[in-house]
């Protein structure tokens, strides 16, 4: 299986250590991924904008979950997420989906995890076809992108002409009065 066909896993990393886990990966010929966004970091002397993981404390890498010690082995790492000690990949539409929020040059920040809400659909521009959550913070709208696996998520600020409502299941007919 060609390295863009393994599928994603989410490794949690030490928080700060993102940036070095991914250099080691890399240089051992692996697929990592680290989502970062601009930072505005407050100094008692100054304000500082650096690159933050969008994840903090994690990282994605394309691996084959059966040849995974290497990866376990790498420094920084501390065990690749799943459920009751079995890793489980992370499904490529969130990836993807990840990927063209930040292509798209819009700004994205970490947000709180939400199960709530009603899903939508990017109907133009850069994001067209992207799911999400929608929210309101301040008067902005917001798409809300999780990762399910690591109960995390990241905010990207949209215009509500955007979108639309998916439909998540069937219609109670009682309702259509």
């Amino acid at each position: 299986m060609s390295p863009e066909e393994l599928p994603w896993f989410a490794l949690k990393v030490y928080t700060r250590r993102e940036e070095m886990v991914f250099a080691a990966l890399e240089s051992r010929g692996y697929q990592p991924f680290l989502p970062t966004y601009l930072e505005a970091r407050k100094y008692s002397d100054r304000i500082k904008k650096i690159n933050a993981a969008l994840f903090p404390g994690y990282l994605f890498c394309r691996l084959d979950v059966s040849k995974r010690l290497p990866i376990l082995t790498t420094p920084g790492v501390e065990h690749i997420v799943g459920i009751g000690g079995v890793p489980m990949a992370v499904p490529e539409t969130e990836i993807s989906a990840i990927r063209r929020v930040l292509e798209s040059g819009r700004t994205a920040v970490p947000w709180p995890y939400l199960t709530v809400g009603e899903k939508v659909v990017i109907q133009y521009g850069s994001l067209a076809g992207v799911e999400g959550l929608i929210s309101s913070v301040r008067g902005e709208e917001r798409l809300i992108l999780s990762i399910h696996l690591l109960q995390r998520s990241v905010s990207v600020e949209i215009d509500r002409s955007w979108i639309r409502p998916l439909n998540t299941g069937p219609r109670n007919p009682q309702l259509n009065a």
